[in-house]
């Protein structure tokens, strides 16, 4: 194995592009397998010859990078999505309702030569619209009556018409109370509603490979859909610690091989926690919310209390252990990532 490093879109999206089609033409990949955002972009605008893309096509990554897109076609599968109301700056926003969410419909856009991730931010009236325009994007923003519940997500492989290897999951916590990926999560039986829902809206789209839908679940029990990520997903050590291969199945998919190791029948519940992620999310309990619609924020001594607790049954990702320096290393980086960005945005 070999690494070959190219220019981050983050830094040229253009030359980024450059150094995957020379890389290309050099013979140097068989196939392609986007893990992020930025690199489902990717998917869908480089030229690739006979480079096999393992995962959707270009049409079906533009798709995915596009969260109006999404909900259309899930109203249209059947599945219940929050209101939601597109403008195409955020000088425009004018929400129906309050509480609101409000995110761009894009969740890695192009400004200028380089992509960027825009944030989302949560509103309980029109003085927090006002504060929240100058922090958003100018990019096409929705907004969306806000929802609380508990996220669920339905994984697996798509084929073009059926789902195979199916599994789900229900976050535990999120990094950030708001709205975020999960520090800790557990392994569920998959709602068949959801999974069909699923199912009718990526034949619709003509998906191929891995994906994750995305829902929360409110108190009546409604899941609601938020969105579908196109690529590996943040809580694929559960999925991996129970024996769904999705990566390198999506890959197998691509090149019509036989999936290996074959899917497990019935595999056992486990809950995975990222301890890098764990110590941030009790940072962002401490910082308290950003938004008084945030009104069911954790206590600081309960979560305290449930991060320390620590399960027989418990695994956490990157702990392998005959290399545990993995763990030390990617808790580190997970910190330094939150730490930096803390700084740049103040300026520091």
């Amino acid at each position: 194995m070999r690494v070959v490093e190219v220019t981050a879109p983050e830094t040229s999206a253009t030359q980024c592009l450059r150094d995957i089609e020379k890389l290309v033409s050099d013979g140097g990949l068989d196939a392609f397998l986007p893990l992020d955002d930025a690199a489902l972009w990717v998917a869908g605008n480089a030229r690739w010859r006979a480079t096999v893309v393992a995962g959707p096509s270009p049409e079906a990554a533009s798709w995915a990078l596009d969260k109006s897109r999404q909900f259309d076609s899930a109203r249209r599968a059947g599945l219940d999505v929050p209101e939601s109301t597109v403008f195409e700056c955020p000088e425009l926003l004018a929400p129906l309702a309050y509480p609101c969410v409000l995110k761009a419909t894009l969740p890695v856009a192009l400004i200028g030569d380089t992509l960027v991730r825009p944030p989302g931010v949560v509103c309980s009236d029109a003085t927090e619209l006002a504060v929240a325009r100058a922090r958003l994007a100018p990019v096409p923003t929705v907004a969306q009556t806000m929802v609380n519940g508990v996220g669920e997500g339905v994984f697996g492989i798509f084929d073009g018409e059926h789902i195979r290897a199916v599994s789900g999951h229900r976050r535990i916590r999120m990094v950030n109370p708001q709205g975020s990926a999960s520090s800790a999560c557990g392994s569920v039986d998959v709602d068949p509603h959801l999974a069909e829902g699923v199912r009718r809206m990526l034949r619709e789209v003509g998906w191929q490979g891995e994906f994750m839908a995305e829902f929360l679940r409110d108190r009546d029990g409604t899941a609601w859909f938020m969105e579908l990520n196109g690529r590996a997903w943040g809580s694929l050590a559960l999925a991996r610690r129970r024996g769904f291969e999705y990566p390198a199945w999506t890959v197998q998919h691509a090149l019509n091989l036989p999936l290996s190791p074959p899917a497990p029948i019935a595999a056992d519940h486990v809950r995975c926690r990222h301890v890098g992620r764990e110590i941030t999310h009790l940072a962002f309990v401490a910082r308290g919310p950003r938004s008084s619609a945030l009104s069911q924020w954790p206590t600081l001594s309960r979560s305290v209390r449930d991060v320390l607790t620590v399960r027989r049954s418990d695994t956490f990702y990157n702990w392998n252990p005959r290399q545990p320096g993995i763990l030390a290393i990617d808790t580190w980086r997970t910190l330094k990532e939150q730490l930096d960005g803390v700084r740049g945005r103040h300026g520091k």
